[in-house]
């Protein structure tokens, strides 16, 4: 009765109250909630309450729950559930979501003049069989497993992803006081050849010259061939915290590179006029970007600066250059000691998963000063509020609302229940597989 009363309310709430009506189906009572965007049903029968926005789902729902339908007709008995099995070990929560055929999916459905068919054919749709996982409570910890399940071979949509390494090069950066470090590698070059794929069966036969225009316009843009700019990045994109407020100041970035002088042309050409200071020191080059910029009669002016620093191996971008110098110390030994990598739960969490990795990221709560970190947050969200405000006439108040929670907050109350969190994700023959703790 609660429920049927909350459901009842909620829909009284909406812009535009729906129509209700009582209806049989599969010789039940069901709630029909008429409006705009269509009619919804809700039952509540035996220990279900079921909804679908369907006349024929509700029905086939009703009925198996009565046990009108015979078992060999059910989900369980499909090929994709079947195979994600392992990751539907029940749980608090488990979840299923099988990829349709490609000719139930999309057999006559157009996305503007083009038929969205062939583009999905060429992007290998069908090599992806399901996506899957389940929540569990395990002590103090819950654990979260899922997994996008298929074939994952050549020239399919898992080219996304590279085939991973064992330990990330921006690792290396990574203080033993890092508050959260993630790291993730994907396939630049599976990418282009999915897209080319795609964009060629956008186009007749007749007009795949289209194609290899796009392509030249791109390599007229980065000053050499599309293959060879993907080809000097590694695919390796990372991010490290290393203060206790979580200052954006302290944020660093990564991006994996091969051949310095190559990737520094690269630089040059695509960022041109927002380049306002380029230096080297040793092996690194600083170079000083302006994220910014408007053109007048007596130049361009800049603003918003971003610092990189240009390694053999890695790019490094930070807001402030202290922050950047930082990292590089610890990239050469410094004074800083041991990595993240030499941390004990980390080093435990890392030893359960497969050697190679296309994913890993780590935060320890403990480390946060969550008071500092909240007062930080409001005062910042307060100078949002007043630069919107003179931008607009009506004040935000849900800025507002959420600045007086934040004040409100027990930080400690995060702290006390919240201690580090690890996940990682990998690639093998059955496709993209991701595990996290939070303990």
């Amino acid at each position: 009765m609660l429920l049927t009363k909350a459901v009842l309310r909620m829909r009284a709430e909406e812009k535009e109250a729906p129509r209700l009506s009582q209806v049989a189906i599969a010789g039940v009572q069901v709630l029909k909630a008429e409006g705009k965007g269509g009619a919804t049903y809700w039952a509540e029968h035996g220990k279900f309450a079921v909804s679908a926005g369907e006349k024929l789902v509700m029905e086939d729902l009703l009925s198996r729950l009565d046990g009108k339908i015979s078992g060999g007709a059910s989900l369980v008995q499909s090929a994709a559930y079947q195979e994600a099995q392992a990751n539907l070990s029940g749980g608090l929560l488990e979840f299923f979501l099988r990829i349709p055929d490609l000719k139930n999916l999309a057999n006559d459905s157009k996305a503007g003049m083009f038929q969205i068919r062939p583009l999905l054919d060429a992007a290998r749709l069908d090599a992806v069989h399901s996506i899957g996982g389940h929540v569990t409570f395990e002590g103090a910890k819950t654990h979260v497993q899922a997994a996008i399940l298929g074939e994952a071979v050549s020239g399919t949509l898992f080219d996304i992803w590279s085939t991973g390494q064992q330990s990330p090069a921006s690792l290396a950066f990574a203080p033993v006081n890092a508050v959260s470090y993630t790291s993730a590698q994907v396939n630049f070059q599976g990418i282009y050849d999915t897209l080319k794929r795609v964009a060629g069966a956008a186009f007749p036969q007749t007009h795949q010259g289209n194609v290899d225009l796009i392509d030249a316009m791109a390599q007229q843009k980065l000053g050499m061939p599309v293959a060879d700019a993907l080809g000097l990045l590694s695919g390796e994109f990372a991010s490290m915290q290393t203060s206790p407020s979580l200052d954006t100041a302290k944020q660093v970035y990564f991006f994996g590179i091969r051949k310095k002088p190559e990737t520094l042309k690269l630089m040059r050409t695509v960022f041109s006029d927002q380049i306002t200071s380029e230096r080297n020191e040793g092996d690194v080059t600083f170079v000083k970007i302006s994220l910014g910029g408007k053109k007048a009669s007596e130049g361009v002016a800049q603003w918003n600066f971003f610092n990189l620093a240009v390694t053999p191996d890695m790019i490094l971008g930070a807001s402030k250059m202290e922050t950047l110098r930082e990292a590089l110390e610890r990239r050469t030994g410094g004074t800083t000691g041991a990595g993240l990598a030499s941390v004990p739960q980390f080093a435990a969490g890392r030893q359960q998963f497969p050697e190679k990795l296309i994913g890993l990221s780590y935060f320890d709560f403990q480390r946060v000063d969550w008071a500092a970190a909240r007062d930080r947050w409001v005062a910042e969200s307060k100078k949002s509020s007043v630069v919107k405000s003179m931008n607009s006439s009506t004040p935000s108040t849900a800025m507002a609302n959420a600045n007086e929670w934040l004040q409100q907050m027990n930080p400690q109350v995060i702290s006390r229940h919240l201690h580090r969190s690890l996940s990682v994700s990998w690639k093998d023959s059955k496709g993209i597989h991701w595990d996290q703790w939070v303990e």
